[in-house]
């Protein structure tokens, strides 16, 4: 990894996901990360690109909320960064997020089996020293050859699929064989969008 000792503001990853901190990590950026813990089903929007939007938007108010509570930031200097984001899957014209049960989950991989699925994820960036806010969103298509039923029951015996949005985990090493085809970054469908993230960081710096 290439040294980031020169980096010349601090940035706050506001979500707790494991492959969000990966992809970041990845990009050679060294971070923190804050939860935003707030009520998602709460915040609704027909429109999936809308909905990440709205999402990311409230998860990034929620932290420079508490930001704004702590009295250490007073003593920056240099100039903090907030990152939120959202994924949601689209399948067949609907919204999927976190399945609600394992039997949720069962019925959104059995849909993806021998069919495709969409994933759509935004990135807001916020300088909390000018007050600069950028976002965007950015879709990927992923194509599935048939999962066995036994792949299945062994991708909801472990749950790792009860805690991402529509069941999907394409780079899990029982799901990997088969993805036919992603059209688009597995960044993105992982959650955080490489070149977007770093587009909108050097808008708001």
């Amino acid at each position: 990894m290439d040294s980031t000792s020169h980096q010349h503001f601090k940035i706050i990853l506001g979500s707790s996901s494991v492959a969000r901190k990966k992809i970041l990590a990845d990009m050679d950026f060294e971070f923190t990360t804050m939860s935003a813990d707030i009520d998602e089903k709460a915040i609704r929007e027909e429109n999936p690109e809308d909905l990440v939007m709205v999402l990311a938007e409230a998860k990034a108010d929620a932290i420079i909320g508490k930001i704004k509570n702590e009295a250490s930031r007073e003593n920056d200097v240099k100039p903090t960064v907030v990152i939120a984001a959202d994924t949601v899957v689209v399948y067949e014209g609907m919204i999927r997020e976190k399945p609600s049960s394992e039997e949720e989950a069962r019925l959104f991989i059995k849909g993806y089996s021998g069919g495709h699925a969409a994933t759509v994820s935004s990135v807001l960036v916020t300088n909390l020293s000018t007050g600069l806010r950028k976002g965007g969103w950015d879709k990927v298509e992923i194509y599935f050859h048939d999962i066995p039923e036994e792949i299945i029951d062994k991708l909801i015996e472990e749950g790792m699929v009860l805690n991402v949005a529509g069941g999907l985990i394409i780079e899990h090493p029982l799901v990997l064989p088969y993805v036919k085809e992603v059209v688009g970054g597995t960044d993105s469908v992982m959650g955080l969008p490489m070149g977007l993230t770093r587009r909108l960081m050097e808008e708001v710096l």
